[in-house]
């Protein structure tokens, strides 16, 4: 059972530029693959191609692409970014105080920032997402680095994002 929260939020523009991604790959960016590897195999043994190799990864990882595209595409939620209610959830852009240091970002899928944006972009799904999310502004919270360490977060403003 999904809820609120496990579905990616998108701008409607984010959206139509995943669209146009998935477009471009699946298409011109899978023929470009095809002629690549073709032009290698031509080349003469492949186990010693670097050329045949490397295209044969770019292609694994430009369908890993179209892949997590199709599934974002299909789940995500399309709209306006949610109005700022003072709390911190998926599609805000959030001020805290992290660790001693201020930091400003947007919460949600890293394909919500236009591109370009120099906004820093956590998931929900991390360590400090999960810590964070629900949290009104002043509320402090903390999460656990990977080294094990416990990290102080407060939350000092929570704005709707704009893109």
């Amino acid at each position: 059972m999904s809820t609120d929260a496990q579905v990616p939020f998108l701008t409607q523009e984010a959206y139509d530029r995943l669209v146009s991604e998935l477009e471009h790959l699946s298409t011109t960016g899978r023929d470009e693959i095809a002629k690549r590897i073709e032009a290698a195999r031509e080349e003469g043994d492949l186990k010693e191609n670097g050329g045949y190799h490397a295209a044969k990864d770019e292609q694994g990882k430009q369908e890993a692409r179209i892949r997590t595209l199709e599934n974002l595409l299909k789940t995500a939620k399309v709209g306006e970014a949610p109005a700022s209610r003072g709390i911190v959830e998926p599609g805000t852009v959030v001020t805290a105080v992290v660790a001693g240091g201020e930091e400003v970002f947007l919460l949600g899928s890293r394909e919500i920032a236009a591109g370009g944006s120099d906004l820093d972009v956590y998931s929900e799904a991390s360590p400090l997402g999960q810590a964070i999310l629900g949290l009104k502004v002043g509320e402090k919270s903390s999460y656990e680095a990977p080294n094990g360490r416990s990290i102080a977060v407060e939350i000092v403003n929570v704005e709707t994002y704009t893109g």
